[in-house]
C-alpha cells in the first residue's frame, strides 16, 4: 500500500530543498498545493478531482502517484519551468541523429511519458555529452491539402535532468527541416502542465483540444486501461493541447 500522505509529504520537503524560491504550501487540505513564483500546483491524492486553474499562475496538477514513479523527474521539470539548473546554449552544442537505443534510453530516464522510438531522432551535445533528445514520426500524407503534402509529428522532446538548454528546440526543429523539409509539424502540449505552450513562441499554433484521457491506478503505478481487479482507482488528466506549425 502506498502511503498517500508521506508520499506528498516527502515530495514537498524535497521540492523545498530542490527549489530556490520560497515555496509557499498548504499540506493539510484535501488537495494540497504549492505556490512557487509564477507556478500554482494541486496534488490530488485519490478519488479526488481536477481544480480549476489559478487565475494569473501557470496551473500544474499533480496526481500522488507520479510522486512516486516520477519523484526525480516531476521536481527536475519544475525547476527547469523556474529557470533553475545549469543552463546551456543551443549555439554551443552539437546537433546529430540518434540511435533507438539511446533515444529509448534518454526519455526513460528523463521524460515524464511513456518512452517512443519513433521513425527520426535528434540529439544535442554539448562537450560530447546528450543533453536534448527529439523524437519524430514519419511522414502523414494529408490528401485534403494535396497529393505532396507531408505532416509530421514531433513526439518527445525532453533535456537531461538538471539542464536547461536554451534555444534547444528551435535547432533540433531547424535540423528536421532542413533534413525532410515538412510541410507542418504537429504535436501535443500536457494540459496537466501548462494552459499555453512554450512552443508558441517558436511559431506553433494551438488548434484542437484533447479530451482527458484516463489512467488506471494500482499500487502507486499506471495503466492505460484495468488490467486486475485487486483495487485501485481512476485519474483523469485534463486532456491535452494539439498544436501545428504550418511551414
Amino acid at each position: 500500500m502506498i502511503d498517500t500522505q508521506a508520499e506528498i509529504d516527502k515530495f514537498l520537503d524535497d521540492l523545498r530543498t530542490a527549489i530556490p524560491y520560497p515555496v509557499d504550501m498548504d499540506r493539510s487540505a484535501t488537495i494540497p498545493t504549492a505556490q512557487i513564483n509564477t507556478l500554482f500546483i494541486y496534488i490530488y491524492p485519490p478519488h479526488t478531482v481536477r481544480q480549476p486553474n489559478v487565475a494569473g499562475f501557470q496551473t500544474i496538477h499533480l496526481d500522488v502517484d507520479l510522486l512516486s514513479s516520477a519523484h526525480d523527474k516531476v521536481i527536475d521539470r519544475i525547476r527547469g519551468l523556474l529557470g533553475a539548473g545549469t543552463r546551456l546554449y543551443a549555439r554551443d552544442t552539437v546537433v546529430a541523429r540518434v540511435d533507438k537505443k539511446v533515444a529509448m534510453a534518454f526519455q526513460e530516464e528523463y521524460h515524464m511519458q511513456v518512452a517512443l522510438p519513433g521513425k527520426y531522432r535528434y540529439g544535442l551535445y554539448h562537450r560530447g555529452e546528450l543533453v536534448s533528445v527529439a523524437v519524430f514520426s514519419g511522414g502523414r500524407r494529408m490528401d485534403t491539402e494535396g497529393e505532396d503534402y507531408r505532416s509530421f509529428e514531433l513526439l518527445r522532446f525532453c533535456h537531461k535532468g538538471g539542464y536547461i538548454v536554451v534555444g534547444g528546440i528551435s535547432k533540433l526543429l531547424n535540423r528536421f527541416i532542413h533534413d525532410f523539409h515538412p510541410d507542418d509539424i504537429m504535436t501535443y502540449a500536457d494540459l496537466d502542465w501548462c494552459q499555453q505552450s512554450s512552443l508558441e513562441r517558436i511559431g506553433f499554433q494551438p488548434i484542437a483540444v484533447k479530451e482527458p484521457q484516463t489512467f488506471y491506478i494500482e499500487d502507486g503505478h499506471r495503466h492505460y486501461k484495468k488490467e486486475s481487479k485487486n483495487g485501485g482507482y481512476t485519474v483523469q488528466n485534463s486532456g491535452s493541447l494539439k498544436l501545428k506549425r504550418i511551414l
